[in-house]
């Protein structure tokens, strides 16, 4: 792709997310979700497969009915109460409305199935932009909007994606694929706490960011797309394996790295809100999707495929490891010990 095109796709990027999380008014807010979306599917289909065109093409129509939902979401609202401000939204059909349109612009269940489907289409450059930046603005609008929402719809969602998503990650052999279901069980995280503590779910978007960011930029350092390919990288970059286990590991959430950070806040404060149960089964739920990142961290750190076909080894490379996934990874792994100062910041 033209340099400067992708420059003008990155700059519209930044300008929708900075429109949206800065509104107060509802246009505004659905303008700046319709400049992401219409600067994000170049960048999915620049491969020009056809698996990348279908994905923009998927990407385009899911984005669309959302954006058209809340935007009917908003103007029902203000039909009933002559309200456009986005913390005013009080009418229970809007709230309702707004709920199934955010949750498609995310990925929650039962509107989950695009993205799968799209982040194996797209690069994997793409697909941390879709993993994270994307999620940004309707994360930033349930943020806004989660005193009018219903907490029971809510938890009900968010338990269903930690299921979905840890057990369809079971299976997969693609990486990205893993991933996408892997986001799917976070987002379930941070939308069972928004009703009770909307810190929380932006702190467990920013941690779920940073680690999510180093594993991409890992793979991509690598060129891993699949688990075969995962086995054979160990001749490439030791270090850089050794980390991305780490980083793994963390996703899962695994106590004395900075994944367990969030997850045990959460846990705390369902604690509190005597909501016990729900911390419980979407606790056990989260061992679904540990399975899959030990499946994953087993395939990067393995240095001895475990069946007789012959692997091509990969020649050791001296290239450094970009400083950038270095700071990630070492983020990503070593937080915890300062949680008292990180939560209070958030």
């Amino acid at each position: 792709m033209n340099p400067q095109a992708k420059l003008i796709f990155t700059i519209s990027l930044l300008l929708g997310t900075a429109i949206t999380i800065s509104s107060n008014h509802w246009i505004m807010a659905w303008a700046g979700l319709e400049i992401n979306t219409l600067a994000i599917l170049p960048l999915i289909s620049k491969s020009h497969h056809p698996r990348a065109i279908e994905a923009a093409t998927k990407y385009f129509l899911v984005q669309a009915t959302a954006s058209t939902l809340l935007l009917f979401s908003s103007m029902t609202n203000a039909w009933y109460t002559g309200q456009w401000d986005i913390t005013q939204l009080t009418h229970p059909v809007s709230c309702l409305i707004l709920t199934s349109a955010i949750a498609m612009k995310l990925g929650l269940v039962p509107f989950h199935f695009w993205f799968p489907e799209v982040l194996q289409g797209a690069p994997l450059t793409t697909g941390l932009l879709l993993a994270t930046v994307m999620k940004f603005p309707p994360i930033t609008l349930f943020f806004l909007t989660s005193h009018s929402l219903n907490p029971t719809l809510l938890t009900c969602m968010a338990i269903l994606s930690a299921a979905l998503g840890g057990w369809m990650g079971l299976n997969q052999t693609q990486i990205r694929k893993i991933l996408a279901f892997s986001s799917i069980a976070h987002l379930g995280w941070m939308t069972i706490i928004i009703s009770f503590d909307p810190k929380l779910t932006l702190l467990n978007f920013y941690i779920y960011s940073l680690m999510t960011a180093a594993t991409f930029l890992a793979l991509n350092s690598i060129k891993a797309l699949k688990l075969t390919t995962l086995m054979t990288t160990w001749t490439k970059t030791p270090s850089l394996n050794a980390m991305l286990f780490l980083t793994l590991l963390s996703l899962a959430g695994l106590p004395p790295l900075t994944g367990f950070l969030p997850k045990w806040l959460i846990i705390q404060e369902l604690t509190k809100q005597s909501m016990a149960p729900a911390a419980t089964v979407i606790s056990l739920l989260s061992l679904l999707g540990l399975f899959f990142y030990l499946r994953l961290a087993y395939c990067t750190t393995i240095t001895l495929p475990p069946h007789t076909t012959n692997h091509m080894k990969q020649w050791h490379t001296n290239k450094p490891t970009h400083i950038t996934i270095a700071i990630l990874t070492t983020l990503s792994t070593m937080l915890l010990p300062i949680s008292p100062l990180i939560y209070p910041l958030s």
